[in-house]
């Protein structure tokens, strides 16, 4: 039975390790891609989010404007002329 020189078995070794290298680098693109994939649905969400908050906001500032005495209208009065009404 031959055996086998230190030097092939270091070289097994590495050639095994080489393998698992590129295994690993295969699995660390699909990885970059998941990561891509993500940072493009988190910023949809983001824009998405935005765009929910800017609607409450306009939900709320019609609520409160609801809710106020109507200025707009005390102001229009005191801003326009006022009409002569005639008798007659």
């Amino acid at each position: 039975m031959a055996s086998r020189s230190e030097s092939e078995l270091i070289a097994e070794e590495v050639s095994a390790l080489g393998v698992r290298i590129a295994e690993l680098e295969t699995r660390l693109a699909s990885v970059d891609q998941v990561i891509a994939r993500l940072e493009g649905a988190a910023l949809s969400t983001a824009q998405a989010l935005q765009e929910i908050s800017r609607h409450w906001d306009a939900v709320y500032e019609a609520m409160r404007r609801s809710e106020d005495p109507d200025v707009g209208q005390l102001r229009s009065e005191r801003e326009s002329p006022r009409r002569v009404t005639r008798k007659r």
